[in-house]
């Protein structure tokens, strides 16, 4: 079954705005299979030698993990990062960064995304995740 997405990414940045202090990436797009953002340079922390940090990268990597989840599963505050694995494949060019998320399991409890990460302008793949979400289960009192 072919995932939906119930949240547009104007939707979702609305959302995002709610956030204190906001967030240092914005949703690009978001179809059938993914959900596409870009952190802009001025996030990007830079290793001696002009690399963007590995940090940086595990930061997007959550990120558009967490963009599948709003733009998959719903607009949920409640939704926290249970486990993250990150490749690194290449040095990333020195800029803003592009992650695509995609949805590899949207069940109940937990949502399983692949990231694929790149340098903004460049096709070559600087890092791959696998970043699971845990949904939060809200108990009245």
């Amino acid at each position: 079954m072919v995932p939906v997405p119930v949240a547009t990414p104007a939707e979702i940045t609305s959302f995002l705005e709610t956030f204190p202090g906001g967030v240092p990436w914005s949703i690009v797009g978001i179809d059938n299979s993914s959900v596409t953002i870009e952190l802009s340079e001025e996030w990007v922390s830079l290793r001696p030698g002009g690399s963007v940090s590995g940090p940086t990268l595990m930061m997007l990597a959550d990120s558009a993990a967490y963009a599948v989840v709003l733009g998959f599963v719903g607009l949920n505050a409640l939704a926290v990062t249970s486990n993250l694995n990150i490749d690194f494949l290449r040095r990333p060019w020195p800029g803003a960064m592009r992650a695509v998320g995609r949805p590899l399991k949207l069940g109940r409890s937990l949502i399983v995304s692949s990231v694929e990460m790149y340098s903004v302008g460049r096709d070559e793949l600087v890092a791959h995740a696998t970043v699971t979400y845990s949904m939060a289960l809200v108990t009245g009192s």
